[in-house]
């Protein structure tokens, strides 16, 4: 969850037990072929409110919850498509060029921007963003896709079509840069400077994973979609 700086008090610790089993869910359907998607978002719902309830002021009860429960969709929901996308056909595969690929998109925009950065790509939202480093992470993007694609063919059969490659490497550039904008618009937004206290100095643990919540099903749904 996001820390705040006294706009509302989301149920932290129960929206992090929330996410969890949000992330973990397709474990259920996959091991035991039994879906506990919708057991545990009614559970989870029935008990947010009645901690609301007995917890939360009347001025901020709606506020609370509300940021709790877009706190989990954001975080679990959407990182819950990782295990959706190693579960698919060859998906360790699918996991690893989608991880690698966001990697190679975050350090390239980050040390081209850094470098040659001078027009600005959000300002109200995200000062430190460039033009150059976006370029330079679409570029970086598609450079490691090619390499984690060519790297994977040594030790396994994954077959990919090079325009498949290169334009979902061309998503996955625009998808992590999205996410990363979206995180910094939420923490504006709150008034926050970090997301969280996990990680000192690194803007907490959510700024680690921002650029990977818009990637997974942004992968998953190219795989079935446009692959087959």
């Amino acid at each position: 969850m996001v820390a705040t700086s006294g706009k509302g008090h989301p149920l932290t610790r129960f929206g992090l037990l929330w996410a969890v089993a949000l992330t973990l869910s397709p474990l259920s359907l996959y091991y035991h072929d039994i879906n506990l998607l919708p057991a545990i978002m009614s559970i989870a719902v029935i008990i947010s409110l009645a901690w609301i309830l007995i917890r939360s002021s009347r001025g901020t009860a709606f506020q609370d919850w509300a940021w709790t429960v877009a706190g989990v969709l954001y975080v679990g929901w959407m990182l819950s498509y990782w295990l959706n996308l190693d579960m698919l056909e060859a998906g360790r595969n699918w996991v690893y060029l989608a991880l690698f690929t966001t990697f190679a998109n975050d350090t390239g925009a980050y040390f081209i921007g850094r470098k040659w950065g001078r027009h600005k790509l959000a300002p109200a939202t995200s000062p430190g963003k460039t033009w150059e480093g976006a370029t330079g992470g679409l570029l970086s993007s598609i450079a490691g896709a090619v390499t984690v694609f060519l790297l994977l063919n040594l030790f396994c059969s994954f077959s990919l079509l090079y325009w498949q490659l290169i334009l979902l490497a061309c998503l996955i550039s625009l998808f992590a840069q999205l996410g990363d904008m979206v995180e910094s618009l939420l923490k504006r937004n709150l008034e926050a400077k970090d997301a969280g206290k996990l990680l000192p100095g690194h803007g907490g643990a959510l700024d680690r994973l921002d650029s990977l919540i818009f990637v997974a099903p942004m992968v998953y749904y190219y795989a079935i979609w446009v692959v087959g």
